[in-house]
């Protein structure tokens, strides 16, 4: 089936626009300097976008205000008006994505790392009020909650982050292992009220980065019927820079093996690396991923990577707006 006149509904779970727009207060949502533009989603069939607030290390010590301007970037330059996309916030919006007669694109938060909450798990709230609907608790390093993937230590939760975990547990706050320390993910596997996920993570058993997820830990998101978003982040997919789209295949037939054909979804990291996959340069290049999935999976395997298997999950556990 040709996807070249009307892209199939995307979801896309990662993404760095916002950080490189709050470095750099002169881009606006069509700048070429970004990956993920609101002319790339609409050519690429995106039909959700997440979008990470990640704290970067040129950006100064991190505080709330670095994530309040990130949250404040996305309202007036990316949702609203002047982007153009909607706010996923409830559990009743989720079903609207894949509506055939609707052609919006919707944008949800993710905080990729707590170290802008300054040590207090309720600053949580503010974030859920603000709109935030996941939380990774790291990022590759060691910060008041958890440790990262790069901590040699490798150690889980301090007390902190156990009762930050508990705070998004009450709120219905969705909790992403990537880049969690090995130790982190098995804890937070173990204390989290509802499924989580890996929002950019590969398989290591394909190619050993430690950002990649080892069989056990793929396996216990399968069970637990969480998400594993793969990404097209060069460095996770083999040694050399630049590879070929079709090494993307690899990861996906290893977790359909391991038993998780229906958890599979994407997260590209758009804008959070400087090379590229070939042929996997923006979100509009989504069609040509699908053209390549069509070769060596079914189609209705294909359309729940692109897209519904990430929208159930939504679906399942997004916080409903009438409680």
């Amino acid at each position: 089936m040709s996807t070249s006149h009307q892209p199939w509904p995307v979801a896309d779970f990662h993404c760095d626009v916002l950080s490189k727009m709050m470095l750099n207060s002169a881009l606006d949502f069509n700048h070429p300097e970004l990956d993920v533009t609101h002319k790339r989603l609409q050519a690429g069939g995106v039909k959700l976008q997440t979008f990470a607030i990640y704290i970067p290390a040129g950006a100064g010590n991190p505080g709330i205000d670095h994530v309040a301007r990130q949250i404040q970037i996305f309202r007036e330059k990316i949702a609203g008006p002047e982007g153009g996309l909607k706010t996923l916030l409830w559990r009743e919006e989720a079903e609207q994505i894949v509506q055939p007669d609707r052609r919006d694109i919707w944008g949800v938060l993710s905080l990729e790392g707590v170290d802008g909450l300054e040590g207090n798990p309720f600053y949580a709230d503010l974030c859920f009020a603000l709109g935030v609907r996941f939380i990774g608790l790291t990022w590759n390093f060691a910060n008041w909650a958890a440790d990262g993937v790069m901590e040699r230590r490798n150690a889980a939760l301090t007390n902190k982050g156990r009762e930050l975990v508990q705070r998004c547990n009450e709120l219905g706050l969705l909790l992403d292992v990537s880049h969690l320390s090995e130790k982190g993910f098995w804890e937070v596997m173990e204390l989290s009220a509802r499924p989580p996920i890996a929002s950019h993570s590969n398989a290591a058993a394909v190619f050993p980065h430690p950002r990649n997820l080892n069989d056990e830990q793929i396996k216990a998101l399968i069970i637990r019927n969480g998400r594993i978003g793969l990404t097209f982040v060069p460095m996770f997919l083999q040694e050399k820079s630049s590879p070929p789209m079709s090494r993307l295949l690899d990861h996906l037939e290893h977790i359909c093996v391991l038993g998780g054909a229906e958890h599979i979804m994407f997260g590209s990291d758009f804008d959070g690396i400087k090379e590229h996959v070939i042929g996997l340069e923006h979100p509009g290049c989504y069609l040509a991923l699908t053209e390549l999935l069509l070769k060596h999976f079914p189609e209705g395997l294909v359309k729940k990577w692109l897209c519904g298997s990430a929208v159930s999950y939504l679906q399942e556990n997004l916080p409903n707006q009438c409680n």
